[in-house]
């Protein structure tokens, strides 16, 4: 996670938005991507999810992971929720709906930042990009589209902000995302825009394969890369083009599941587990979003300031990275336990991981127990206590 404004804690594209084992659904027929006959025709395993049928896997998943860490994967992400913020006072309305300081973002940036209640708790996290001096591009995790597109309604018609405008346009953009070691070597071949000058959590406007898309270097996979949004109707023609550029490169294709672990070695809170209408900025160990700097009031803040408070004097619990010793895999709700058999957190997400070759979990544990190398700490799996070593997060970072 980089200091200061730029934080690498994506959702964009950062939502799977829960891990596969327990991915919500919805009732009726699922809303399918542009890319949906793509899917189908690769074989891809599919999902109902947040509303969508996604692809979950289109073959092994520890291959599709692998091939992210070491080479490229390709992604489709249209089940994001994207949100348009327009107008003079566009950063004025962030600002005070949102807890970081958006209209301090440059043209061409974008942050990481959440919206939250007024207790402080988490509706979502986001990415804000700023397309220009009155326009903003506010993308939510898909289970949670709708819930902030409400709030910033919300909070625009409360504001008596006559020069903002609050727009859906979640059925204006298809998300594609290419990550990995060779992502910006494959996208090269299909885009004449400045790559090597697009820095992290930056976003251009630009011509991929032909097609008009903003080309932002960002992702949730720990590795570097693109997401691509374009219209709909270009997607089809993106993913071929993308696939045919990547396959000297080792790109696959890669569905939710592989996302899932990616983003957990990264040690990248998911909502809905690490993040939740009961948890805070500074419960997460992000209290860095929150900017009270910012000139005037915004949605939570007396209550993060409580929060920020607590957490710097004497933080009942903290977010931490546990490796397992044996091989059993801790799921979210487990509970973690002392050397005695008492309860002392509960783990929020777990999966094998491909990398380091042993189950991986993120879990809430008191505070006495959060100290990476803490030892005698266990995970209840079944009735059974498999020990677990304390580590800080992430469990992996790329070399830069």
């Amino acid at each position: 996670m980089t200091d200061g404004e730029d934080v690498s804690f994506p959702p964009s594209s950062h939502d799977i938005a829960t891990s596969p084992g327990s991915l919500p659904t919805m009732s009726d027929s699922p809303r399918r991507t542009a890319l949906d006959s793509v899917h189908r025709a690769l074989g891809a395993t599919m999902t109902d999810f947040a509303g969508w049928d996604m692809p979950l896997r289109y073959g092994s998943e520890r291959d599709e992971h692998n091939a992210v860490r070491t080479r490229a994967g390709l992604f489709d992400l249209s089940h994001m929720g994207e949100i348009a913020v327009t107008g003079p006072q566009a950063g004025e309305l962030l600002d005070r709906a949102l807890v970081g300081h958006l209209s301090a973002v440059a043209v061409g940036r974008a942050r990481y930042t959440m919206i939250c209640d007024e207790s402080g708790g988490i509706l979502d996290d986001l990415i804000v990009y700023r397309l220009g001096d009155e326009e903003y591009l506010v993308v939510a995790n898909a289970s949670n589209a709708q819930v902030v597109l409400d709030a910033l309604t919300e909070r625009l018609d409360g504001s008596g902000l006559t020069g903002a405008a609050v727009r859906d346009d979640r059925d204006a953009y298809a998300l594609l995302a290419v990550q990995g070691p060779r992502a910006a070597v494959v996208l090269a071949k299909v885009t004449d825009a400045d790559l090597d000058g697009l820095k992290y959590y930056a976003g251009l406007p630009g011509t991929v394969a032909g097609v008009d898309a903003l080309i932002a270097r960002t992702g949730y996979t720990g590795e570097d890369g693109f997401e691509l949004f374009v219209a709909p109707g270009d997607a089809e023609t993106l993913w071929r083009a993308l696939t045919e550029a990547g396959a000297d490169e080792g790109l696959v294709p890669c569905g939710l599941s592989c996302r899932d672990t990616l983003r957990l070695e990264a040690g990248m809170p998911l909502y809905g587990h690490e993040l939740t209408r009961s948890t805070t900025p500074f419960d997460a160990g992000l209290g860095r979003v929150v900017k009270f700097d910012k000139s005037g009031d915004f949605t939570g803040r007396a209550a993060l300031e409580a929060a920020a408070s607590r957490a710097a004097e004497n933080p009942p619990r903290k977010l931490v990275g546990l490796v397992a010793a044996g091989r059993r895999v801790p799921r979210a709700g487990y509970a973690v336990v002392d050397a005695d058999g008492s309860v002392i957190g509960e783990v929020t997400s777990g999966a094998p991981s491909p990398t380091l070759g042993r189950p991986i979990a993120m879990a809430y544990v008191d505070a006495a127990h959060a100290a990476p190398g803490t030892g005698g700490v266990a995970v209840d799996i079944r009735g059974t206590h498999e020990p677990y070593e304390v580590v800080a997060l992430p469990f992996y970072r790329r070399e830069r």
